[in-house]
């Protein structure tokens, strides 16, 4: 990706669906399968839900949030990625505007906004550390 069509970091930025919206938010974007439990329409105060960027089901429920699981998460979901024109939709906007790509997981660690985050800004895989 050439600087002239690199998305700034400061442009695309996480947020949990059960935290307040924020006029810095720019567009609000939800990426999950499922609606946030106990998060009405309004407080969610969303721009567009993509659920269709979201990692597929048997994914989601093979990783089931295990840190053991991440780094192999991390390289399957990117692969799922690479197959949906979505992604270049979401960096064309990233480029022009900020944008806040909204999740519902607990752990603000291991969840597929971070690896959707490092897509569009086009951030290599981290290698995997051996303890």
């Amino acid at each position: 990706m050439t600087a002239q069509h690199a998305v700034r970091a400061s442009n695309v930025r996480l947020k949990r669906a059960y935290e307040p919206h924020a006029p810095e938010d720019g567009m609000r974007i939800l990426i999950d399968r499922l609606w946030p439990r106990g998060v009405s329409k309004e407080e969610a105060k969303l721009d567009v839900w993509l659920k269709e960027i979201a990692p597929s089901a048997a994914l989601r429920t093979w990783f089931d949030h295990e840190p053991d699981r991440w780094a192999e998460f991390r390289r399957r979901y990117r692969d799922e990625l690479k197959h949906t024109p979505l992604v270049h939709e979401l960096r064309d906007q990233a480029r022009n505007r900020r944008i806040t790509l909204v999740y519902s997981a607990k752990d603000e660690a291991h969840n597929d906004a971070i690896v959707l985050r490092n897509v569009l800004l086009g951030r290599p895989i981290p290698l995997r550390r051996t303890p």
